[in-house]
């Protein structure tokens, strides 16, 4: 028994030094006291000053907050030792609406040796409520047959704030049958009761209407209101009552539908169906909380109706009348406070509340396209959101927050429609808990088409060939450019840039369909006459501003051979024979004509050779081929016929080849009247002499004088006539040789009509322009023959300018017309 009675002290003992080791541990407690809503950062008190530690303990022991709530408000800065708020304070939040004080407690912990310290923050309250009633209007059923004096009980207006902001009093509207009776409770809270004046007579007014205010104690004073209406009723004896006038009760959310919440039970002192009673929602319960909550009316049992979500609601408030069933029915009221229990069950929410579905492509960095917000109805770590774009394509677009929980989306680089025609823009929200809970939406935003590209040509240079002879109206090609922009500002218009050529417009020559830019020759082309064309085409758009671009073209003419070869020397009349003589004692090899063609064809069109058609006697004569050439093959004999006749025909290159002929007849005599000495230089103008007798002299002077008159006759009328075409110098040099030339041999005689012959490599429009100045000498006489311009060869047209600008009109390098009237005006 000793034994025992020893080891129960050792015992107790022990427990007595444990308990007095933990009082050791906890020390008394510190209490602070602020207003609630404070800024985050702002400083509670410096907690190391208060608790008498040194600030380096605060790392050196690892300090730390022990969080009591849900969620925490406070932290401790270990470099200062200072209290801080990280997290504004909602006093309502923490404590009921119903408490005056609000203490928000926690542990300061420290190690080595552990030692805690219990913190008490007082929240302050803030006039930051007005008085709410629960339903804007409140119905009153009242016997006519109550006396004076009877009291009716209002439903008191709720304030969430406490103490001096609370509800302070309450105000009726004037009325001569009612008044108010304000009621203090225990706790503080106002009641108001309507109280009787006066008695009631239905039949002489059956509704009284009345305002309700409420006005709290705050500074300044926040309040408000309500309307009762009346209906006085006839005699009513005893109203149901329930046990309690408030009930509080817990529902967990997301409760299986059809949980029972509770049952009521009301009792009425009456009898029969005065004493029936049904249950119902008062006009102070509101709809979201009828949808959630349902109730028997028989029965009085209160049930969950549909899902219940402490996101979308904290608590319900249900007024629950019990009504007799008598004649003049009477109630009682209470009222259920039911408490919903939070769970974790929320995904992260973003909504568009502001959205540009189209831009236009030339909109200026910074645009706002939409605003953003982001939302997570859960708390702590689970309610904290993070918002980010897709990051599967580099978008031209940034998210800029701001305020809390929305953003901005901008332009942040350029747009361009043409690369780029829509943006498919997803934006992910992301919560922070465990596990980590996400949602998603997308927009999608249309680029409007700015008139920011002007027309493009596939090529900047075009060369067409139109060979000469064409079909007017003929289609040359399409000149189709392209816009890579929409609608209005990609629809082309397509024109000729005016420029004249020698007095002609282009839009006279080509012509262009506006719409599909096809190009059209106007008029037949003559090679001979026009060999190129340069000219710019211009492609605009019809948007404002247009914008347009221009192409350069160049027409060139080919030439077909359409053009017959024109004999120009020996020169005769139309349809008449070249006759020529020559002396019939002549040696080999004289050159006895030489036939000049001219072809006003190009490059193997106007190459022309010459052959010899017929010939009186082919073993006298010979042609050369390539300069038309006609020499004697041998000496003449006594059997040679006095008379020649020679058909020379002239033929091109062409394909099919063209051909001209000239008859040349060749009379030989046996002696020339006048003689040339081989180094005697023909002059323009001589006389030759003879020996004849004077009765011949006297002849030639008289007939000299009449041909002097005539001629004077001649040169008055050319004075009238425009000036003929000056000879070119090396036209000068060309006669002077072919004087040189026309000297045959010592004692050769000139015949009277024979040609002095150019030089026999001049070939096509050289030959041309050098056959005008052939010369023949007549007795004594130079005469310069008229030449004969062929059919089609009037003049010849270039329209290459020196500058291929498409502003700068030049002169063409070839584009003067020389008229084949010009060159008849040659003497």
């Amino acid at each position: 028994m000793a034994l025992s009675i020893a080891t129960v002290w050792t015992r107790c003992a022990t427990v007595l030094f444990v308990f007095s080791a933990m009082w050791g541990i906890a020390l008394p407690i510190t209490r602070y006291s602020i207003p609630e809503e404070m800024q985050e950062g702002s400083v509670v008190a410096n907690l190391a000053t208060d608790l008498g530690l040194d600030v380096r303990a605060l790392v050196t022991r690892k300090a730390k907050l022990d969080i009591i709530h849900s969620k925490k408000y406070l932290d401790i800065n270990k470099e200062t030792g200072e209290l801080f708020i990280i997290e504004k304070i909602d006093r309502e939040y923490i404590c009921s609406s119903k408490t005056t004080s609000c203490f928000l407690k926690t542990d300061v912990i420290f190690e080595n040796p552990i030692r805690i310290f219990n913190i008490e923050l007082e929240i302050m309250d803030i006039n930051d409520n007005a008085p709410v009633f629960r339903r804007e209007t409140m119905h009153l059923d009242i016997s006519e047959s109550t006396a004076p004096g009877e009291r009716f009980s209002l439903t008191n207006a709720v304030d969430a704030d406490v103490g001096a902001n609370s509800i302070k009093t309450y105000y009726l509207s004037e009325s001569k049958s009612f008044t108010i009776d304000i009621q203090t409770g225990s706790d503080g809270s106002k009641y108001v009761d309507l109280v009787l004046n006066s008695n009631l007579d239905r039949e002489e007014q059956a509704d009284h209407n009345l305002i309700l205010t409420a006005a709290d104690g705050g500074v300044p004073a926040r309040s408000g209101t309500a309307s009762i209406i009346v209906r006085v009723l006839d005699i009513n004896d005893n109203a149901p009552f329930f046990n309690q006038p408030i009930y509080a009760i817990n529902v967990t959310e997301n409760s299986a539908i059809g949980t029972v919440v509770m049952k009521l039970n009301a009792t009425d002192l009456d009898e029969g169906t005065n004493a029936e009673i049904t249950y119902s929602y008062t006009l102070y319960t509101s709809e979201k909380t009828q949808e959630k909550l349902s109730l028997n009316s028989n029965t009085g049992e209160i049930k969950v109706k549909d899902v219940i979500d402490f996101e979308e609601s904290h608590s319900f408030d249900i007024y629950i009348q019990a009504r007799d069933q008598g004649s003049n029915s009477l109630s009682g009221d209470c009222k259920i406070m039911v408490f919903i229990t939070d769970l974790n069950d929320n995904y992260p929410e973003v909504t568009i509340t502001t959205f540009k579905s189209t831009v236009k492509e030339d909109v200026a960095i910074g645009t706002l396209i939409a605003v953003i917000s982001i939302s997570d109805r859960d708390s702590g770590n689970n309610g904290e959101v993070e918002l980010t774009l897709n990051q599967k394509a580099s978008l031209p677009f940034v998210l800029n927050k701001s305020s809390e929980n929305y953003f901005a989306l901008l332009v942040s680089e350029p747009l361009d429609r043409e690369t780029i025609p829509r943006y498919d823009i997803i934006f992910i929200v992301t919560d922070k808990g465990t596990p980590r809970l996400s949602d998603n939406e997308t927009i999608t935003l249309e680029i409007l088409d700015v008139n920011d590209n002007a027309p493009i040509f596939p090529e900047s240079f075009y060369t067409i060939h139109i060979v000469e002879n064409n079909i007017p109206g003929a289609l040359l090609t399409s000149l189709s450019a392209f816009d890579p922009d929409l609608h209005e500002n990609q629809y082309l218009v397509y024109f000729i840039m005016e420029k004249e050529i020698i007095n002609t417009s282009m839009s006279m020559l080509f012509s262009i369909n506006p719409e599909n830019g096809n190009l059209y020759a106007l008029k037949t082309f003559d090679f001979e006459r026009e060999r190129e064309f340069l000219f710019h085409i211009e492609a605009r758009d019809s948007g404002v501003p247009p914008l347009s671009s221009n192409v350069t073209v160049h027409i060139i003419i080919l030439d077909q051979n359409d053009n017959t070869p024109l004999i120009v020397s020996p020169w005769r009349a139309q349809g008449s024979v070249i006759e020529e003589v020559i002396p019939r004692s002549t040696d080999k090899g004289l050159l006895v004509a030489k036939v000049i063609a001219i072809d006003t064809d190009s490059l193997q069109n106007s190459r022309v050779t010459y052959q010899l058609l017929q010939t009186s006697d082919s073993t006298l004569f010979s042609l050369d081929q390539y300069n038309g050439e006609i020499r004697t093959t041998r000496m003449f004999s006594y059997r040679d016929p006095r008379h020649q006749r020679l058909v020379v025909v002239a033929k091109d290159n062409g394909d099919p080849a063209l051909s001209a002929t000239v008859t040349i007849k060749i009379s030989t005599v046996e002696h020339m009247v006048t003689p040339f000495s081989e180094t005697t230089e023909v002059p323009l103008e001589y006389d030759l002499f003879t020996d004849l007798n004077l009765y011949l002299v006297i002849g030639l002077g008289s007939v000299s004088f009449l041909l002097l008159i005539t001629i004077l006759v001649i040169i008055v009328l050319k004075c009238q006539k425009p000036k003929p075409m000056k000879m070119p110098p090396a036209m000068n040099m060309n006669l002077n040789s072919l004087n040189r030339n026309s000297v045959i041999s010592r004692n050769s005689i000139i015949s009277q009509r024979s040609s002095t012959i150019a030089d026999s490599t001049l070939i096509s429009s050289d030959a041309y322009w050098y056959s005008l100045f052939l010369a023949e000498t007549r007795k004594g006489k130079v005469v310069v023959r008229q030449p004969i311009v062929p059919k089609g060869a009037g003049y010849f047209v270039s329209s290459i300018p020196r500058s291929t600008g498409p502003t700068e009109t030049s002169d063409s390098r070839a584009s003067t017309l020389q008229d084949s009237r010009a060159s008849s005006d040659l003497p």
